[in-house]
């Protein structure tokens, strides 16, 4: 199946095929399974998100005791692997400069 351009922004989750805006943080080809596939990652962090605003409204839990913040952290991670993976090569530079993630490409 034939790989489309899209632009993605990690802050707003937004996978567009479109540029506009602000939305070129991250530049990937990928087929509509792909994207479901990231889609579901996203929402994932979503959720994870969620969660970690309920637990910080609860004083007495330490950061360290945070569940929710650990998922949101290993999904940015998974997210960024996907990225990575479908990323043009200035996402991929982009992606390595940030100390992430362990490249497995060379």
């Amino acid at each position: 199946m034939e790989k489309t351009k899209f632009y993605v922004n990690l802050g707003t989750q937004e996978i567009s095929r479109l540029k506009a805006g602000n939305n070129e943080d991250f530049i990937i080809y990928a087929t509509p399974d792909e994207i479901r596939e990231l889609r579901e990652l996203f929402n994932n962090m979503y959720d994870s998100d969620l969660g970690a605003f309920v637990r910080s409204h609860i004083p007495i839990l330490e950061y360290h005791h945070d569940r929710p913040n650990d998922h949101y952290d290993e999904g940015m991670l998974r997210v960024l692997e996907k990225l990575y993976e479908l990323g043009d090569m200035t996402t991929k530079k982009h992606i390595e400069s940030m100390g992430v993630i362990d490249n497995q490409e060379t």
